[in-house]
């Protein structure tokens, strides 16, 4: 092992740590939106990131001069080929301090939507696809089943994304 490669072994997890809380702490507000994305029979799109643990419910970052439901719209493009035919419903703002202090998330339910096919797996989706609210994934996150119960089964809804 050449020095290099120590020094990278040794300091490299600790760094990466220390930047990460660092970006976490710094950064200002951000805003993300989901979609709980229903077919007819009430089954839900989820998604596996590449880069993260888990199946979620599409959705990401809203840009900078952007609206939410413009970075809805793009992201349920880009993340399941789902093209929106109807106004989604806002479900609610949920803060993600997961994410960080200053982490908002907008989750909307869209019933009204058209989707040609499945995207293939790629660099940010791995896996994707509409499951029973009773059958999901075992990785299905927390946050994600939380706000499924909530529209589907009217769980009573929190404020924090958890």
């Amino acid at each position: 092992m050449t020095a290099l490669q120590y020094l990278r072994k040794r300091l490299g997890p600790p760094l990466r740590r220390v930047f990460h809380l660092y970006w976490r702490m710094a950064r200002g507000m951000t805003l993300g939106v989901r979609g709980v994305v229903l077919d007819g029979d009430n089954r839900v799109f989820l998604v596996r990131h590449s880069y993260v643990a888990g199946w979620h419910l599409p959705g990401g970052g809203v840009e900078v001069g952007e609206t939410f439901l413009e970075a809805l719209q793009r992201e349920l493009v880009e993340e399941g080929q789902i093209e929106l035919t109807g106004e989604p419903l806002l479900h609610g703002l949920f803060f993600n301090g997961h994410v960080s202090r200053r982490d908002h998330v907008a989750v909307y339910v869209v019933r009204q939507f058209r989707q040609d096919r499945l995207p293939e797996p790629n660099h940010e989706i791995v896996e994707c696809g509409f499951y029973d609210a009773g059958a999901l994934p075992a990785e299905t996150t927390r946050g994600t089943r939380l706000r499924i119960a909530e529209v589907l089964d009217g769980a009573t809804r929190i404020a924090t994304w958890r």
